[in-house]
């Protein structure tokens, strides 16, 4: 296999993820708001799919019922390696990375990342070998024994990125991981994260409200619509792997921008239209 590809994709006859037709409403009556409608999704294994869209729009709603964290309705339908998914089933089944780190500041850096670990069982000794010999990947070594407030935004992203692929499952969520970050450290904990992909193979579904951040990692970028959210439209990224930084002032970059820049803004208008106030 090329170091260039991090995983076969495209190349299984089943899907690792599959949606058909998911709904997510939350209240009844008058006052019922759907969050989420009609949305299919294919994810392959080894792939590295980005989501953008407009603030409300549903993308935090999706991975959770993806996550297991929220029922899908019933019209619709999560399949994962072929078997539907019933309520409460994905939980467990895939690894998620919310938007803050949630690291616990009594623990130091290995006893964070063996959080899930230890939870699933894994004797704490055992557990805290497999996160030492991971530190290097992650940057972290020499850091074992430092607590959250010795760290940087940065390294605690990476904290908690290690706890996500010490849960070993084949999907990860990342809700905007990077979003609080200062714009270099960003920049360079998404190249970061494109090594750490390649070298451990899982799949990602990866959300931003950035789109040179969607386009840069990902083999995929999908957007979704205003809510209630849909998906509105996918752009497979052909951009060469490896990426190297200055591929975002490359003419191939600079042109997918330009198609989904419309497709993004247009939607995000419509969020802003129906904030405003009737006159």
């Amino acid at each position: 296999m090329s170091s260039s590809d991090p995983a076969p994709r495209g190349s299984h006859a089943i899907p690792l993820l599959k949606l058909v037709n998911v709904w997510k409403r939350f209240g009844d009556g008058p006052s019922q708001v759907t969050a989420v409608a009609n949305v299919d999704l294919q994810i392959e294994p080894g792939e590295f799919i980005t989501l953008i869209g407009p603030s409300g729009c549903g993308k935090s709603t999706l991975f959770n019922m993806i996550g297991g964290l929220l029922p899908a309705d019933a019209n619709g339908s999560i399949v994962m390696n072929g078997v539907p998914q019933q309520d409460g089933e994905l939980l467990g089944k895939v690894s998620f990375m919310p938007q803050r780190d949630l690291l616990f500041p009594w623990r130091n850096v290995v006893d964070n990342a063996i959080l899930a670990l230890e939870i699933e069982g894994v004797p704490k000794k055992e557990a805290r070998e497999k996160a030492l010999g991971m530190l290097p990947d992650f940057g972290l070594s020499g850091f074992e024994k430092h607590y959250p407030h010795q760290l940087s935004g940065g390294m605690r992203q990476r904290v908690a990125l290690m706890r996500t692929f010490l849960f070993e499952r084949d999907l990860i969520l990342l809700d905007e991981p990077f979003g609080a970050l200062d714009a270099l450290t960003r920049a360079m904990m998404q190249r970061w994260l494109l090594d750490i992909w390649q070298r451990y193979k899982r799949t990602v579904l990866f959300i931003t409200h950035d789109l040179d951040e969607a386009i840069f990692l990902g083999d995929k970028v999908l957007v979704m619509s205003a809510r209630p959210g849909t998906i509105k439209c996918q752009e497979t990224i052909e951009l060469p792997r490896p990426r190297e930084a200055s591929v975002v002032t490359s003419q191939a970059f600079i042109a997918v921008k330009r198609r989904l820049l419309d497709a993004v803004e247009e939607e995000s208008m419509k969020t802003f239209a129906a904030a405003e106030p009737p006159r």
